[in-house]
């Protein structure tokens, strides 16, 4: 592996973080094993075709964008009644051997590259834990960026029967300058009839850079439903992935984008049916303005186990510009024959007919695409559950158009 972070990246570093936090012996050689395999390890997997890949990973500049010490953050965390929402200090203090059994059980902390850097480095966390019955919405986690990197970790448990709504919002601050890294991982672990929703709305600087792996193990007729708005950063490179691994679980995957400049968004959304009777449902919509680029891979991987699967998938996206560029690649990896599954996937410009029926009816050119735009996200936005996640993102969706 060639790629090299900032020189100050070392054991010394690590074990700084790990005491400014508070950690346990086993977190500080999780974290250790995690520095050692960088140089062994790959960049996250890219959709690459002869000769071109379509995201270059291997392009950023590490060494100026990573500085493992200088992580300076807000962090805002709304709780709900009977739930914890910890900072990571805090938790491990409270929960500690509840952290030790699920940290890395969902996310492999040395999968690739960048998200063994995040496990080294990480210094920004949260943990959700939802005891057994509980049934709890509202928690909301705020995280602002005052740094040229933050390494950012949440940790979601769900017991028996529990139930849990999470609106998480990524944001930079108003003094940060020049280029910036953000990472941001998530677990979930939805127990036996649990049911777990987790948002986010990504809306960092456009000189920032952005890597998120967001993954979720459902026990039997558990839910993990994700929402995944990106609007901020100039290159995001996302993956949202849930394992379906009891029977009669569940998981719905809702994403919405909107590029322009020259903002690159590659964004991955995958569901693997381990058991019977499993449902999932993948659906993302896109926008892209000026030369603006996205890519987009969604994955339906049915195990010879799963019985009775549904998996559905469908991606749009809407090109406002000649000079906008994006690729789709749904797959379906069907091994049990007894399988409902589609995916589908279409992009394409604002319809000539649609705009030429709202402008022989006196509306503005502009006006005119921009309510077709609006209207474009609808199907998306009546998707998400959380009020709030989807009134934002409605608002951010209308100013970016209004720019």
């Amino acid at each position: 592996m060639s790629t090299q972070v900032h020189a100050t990246l070392s054991e010394d570093a690590v074990e700084q973080i790990s005491e400014d936090l508070g950690e346990p012996e086993w977190l500080l050689e999780t974290r250790k094993d995690a520095l050692a395999a960088l140089d062994d390890l790959e960049m996250p997997d890219v959709i690459q075709t002869p000769g071109r890949k379509w995201t270059n990973l291997d392009a950023l500049d590490y060494e100026t964008l990573v500085d493992p010490l200088d992580y300076a953050q807000d962090k805002d965390r709304i709780d709900a009644e009977g739930v914890d929402v910890l900072s990571w200090s805090d938790a491990l203090d409270e929960h500690g051997e509840l952290i030790e059994d699920h940290f890395g059980s969902v996310v492999d902390t040395e999968r690739d590259y960048l998200t063994a850097l995040s496990t080294a480095l990480f210094s920004a966390g949260t943990v959700v834990y939802v005891p057994e019955g509980v049934d709890a919405e509202d928690v909301k986690i705020r995280t602002t960026m005052n740094s040229r990197s933050l390494f950012n970790y949440t940790l979601v448990i769900a017991e028996e029967s529990a139930s849990v709504t999470i609106l998480e919002r990524q944001t930079t601050g108003e003094d940060t300058e020049g280029d910036q890294y953000y990472s941001g991982v998530v677990e979930a672990v939805a127990g036996e009839n649990a049911y777990v929703q987790y948002g986010t709305l990504q809306n960092l600087s456009e000189e920032s850079y952005n890597y998120q792996v967001k993954r979720g193990h459902a026990d039997t007729y558990a839910s993990i439903d994700w929402i995944e708005g990106n609007i901020g950063s100039r290159l995001t490179k996302s993956s949202v992935e849930t394992r379906l691994l009891g029977d009669s679980s569940e998981s719905q995957i809702v994403g919405a984008f909107f590029g322009h400049d020259d903002q690159h968004v590659d964004i991955a959304a995958r569901v693997w049916h381990e058991a019977e009777h499993t449902v999932a449902d993948l659906v993302t919509r896109g926008v892209l303005d000026d030369e603006a680029r996205s890519v987009y891979e969604g994955v339906q991987d049915v195990g010879t186990e799963a019985w009775d699967t549904s998996s559905y998938q469908r991606e749009n996206t809407l090109m406002l510009s000649d000079d906008s560029e994006a690729d789709a690649s749904p797959k379906l990896i069907i091994n049990n024959h007894d399988t409902e599954a589609s995916h589908s996937a279409t992009v394409g410009q604002v319809d000539a007919e649609d705009m030429f029926y709202m402008t022989s009816r006196g509306v503005h050119p502009e006006k005119a695409k921009n309510m077709l735009v609006e209207g474009f996200f609808v199907p998306v936005l009546e998707e998400v559950a959380v009020d709030e996640l989807r009134e934002d993102l409605d608002q951010l969706i209308y100013e970016r158009l209004r720019e």
